[in-house]
């Protein structure tokens, strides 16, 4: 169970019917080429830490959560990766999930016994897929990786050379090896040099320290647009050359103002005349959208979604925080820049059309200014009592930012969607 990774990651929240509120952590698998294969599901019940170390309690809540909320809403149709004990399997619980979109995954406490290994051959003959995480070979385990279908196997406690003879050892095409924990472009590289095809970490939202990267000259023309969104009201005197001279982003918002939901009786050619239809705040959210895809355009899609989601939720947790709800907004936005320009925060920062207070928060400073962002980053990683302590500690409950974070997953979907 990778619940320690600092995945990209997106989370949903929802309540059950007796309106308990239940927190929800995906983390995403990726392919070769950064695309979304799977999601493993993570989950806490309620807002208090209510597995206090209970693996088999963890495991029953996610099952239950899956059922109770569906695979597909969780996963946006990827196949979920949902982590199972001995237990589980042997009471067959997970039969009453999907399953084309469900890959068993076996933690390591799993004796293969007689009946253990029966049970996954049944499951596997329903249509279940089945992993094993936290791989480290034993003779023991030959049955089951016989099953396998996937095979995982943290970095951190397997080492190169020991990683190249399981290589080795593994029958081959008897399973697709997943490498968990890949935190640096260096891990990702070398485990793909190894076999790996699968990936599971935090690589793709760090920028790879190379040669000093150059900030390209259409990000400064970007970072331009984004320091007059700051400006309330709108300056049009100064926004309306900028925004005709970025033809992507003129698209989209003569495409917006034209559409049925505008209900303008004539088709609308002007820059001008476009941003007063569509009005300050949902000009900001075009733009951003615009802008991060462009600056996410040879990265994984991952990234421009997590993006949108933190500056969904730090915009909408703003009040909460008495913070400023544009600045928030963009705050969520930019801290994952970095990671779409390839470039260190240290490089980008002094270019970024915010306070010095924001600034120094995106450099990861312990400012108030990034109370949402902080909170936010723990949720990410499954790590729930970091922030329910972030909450407490400014005399918050979480059960509204848990609330804020369930609407912003929503709308981050949403927007995608739409701008595709």
């Amino acid at each position: 169970m990778d619940s320690d990774s600092f995945g990209a990651t997106e989370q949903n929240i929802a309540s059950d019917d007796m309106g308990t509120l239940r927190y929800m952590a995906r983390q995403p698998i990726l392919d070769l080429h950064g695309n979304v294969h799977a999601y493993e599901l993570l989950f806490r019940n309620g807002l208090t830490n209510a597995f206090q170390g209970d693996i088999e309690t963890a495991t029953y809540t996610t099952v239950d959560n899956a059922v109770m909320f569906g695979l597909e809403y969780l996963t946006a149709g990827h196949t979920a990766f949902v982590n199972c004990t001995g237990k589980i399997l042997l009471e067959e619980i997970p039969k009453v999930l999907p399953p084309a979109m469900t890959v068993i995954e076996l933690l390591e406490t799993v004796e293969p016994t007689p009946e253990l290994i029966e049970v996954c051959r049944q499951l596997k003959s329903l249509g279940f897929r089945i992993a094993l995480d936290d791989f480290i070979w034993e003779p023991r385990l030959a049955p089951l990786v016989q099953l396998a279908n996937y095979i995982k196997v943290d970095l951190f406690q397997v080492d190169h050379e020991q990683r190249l003879k399981l290589m080795q050892d593994l029958p081959r095409n008897s399973a697709t090896m997943v490498a968990e924990k890949v935190e640096t472009q260096e891990e990702y590289r070398l485990a793909r040099e190894e076999g790996f095809k699968l990936f599971q970490g935090y690589y793709f939202c760090r920028p790879e320290m190379m040669a000093k990267r150059s900030i390209p000259a259409n990000t400064r023309f970007h970072l331009e647009i984004l320091q007059q969104l700051l400006n309330d009201p709108l300056d049009l005197k100064r926004l309306v050359p900028l925004v005709e001279s970025d033809t992507s982003l003129a698209y989209r918002l003569l495409r917006l103002v034209n559409s049925a939901g505008f209900g303008i009786r004539r088709e609308v050619q002007s820059i001008h005349s476009a941003l007063v239809i569509v009005g300050d705040d949902a000009f900001r959210r075009i733009a951003t959208l615009a802008i991060a895809s462009q600056l996410n355009a040879s990265r994984p899609a991952e990234i421009l979604h997590t993006a949108l989601v933190r500056a969904r939720f730090c915009e909408m947790a703003a009040p909460l925080c008495q913070l400023n709800s544009t600045e928030q907004y963009l705050l969520g936005m930019m801290s994952l820049f970095p990671a779409m320009l390839q470039v260190p925060i240290d490089q980008i920062a002094p270019m970024l059309p915010l306070r010095q207070q924001i600034r120094e928060s995106l450099s990861g400073m312990a400012h108030r200014e990034r109370l949402a962002l902080t909170w936010l980053e723990s949720h990410e990683r499954g790590d729930w009592p970091s922030s329910d302590k972030i909450a407490n500690d400014q005399g918050m409950e979480s059960e509204p930012m848990v609330q804020i974070y369930g609407e912003a997953a929503r709308w981050a979907d949403a927007a995608i969607q739409a701008a595709g």
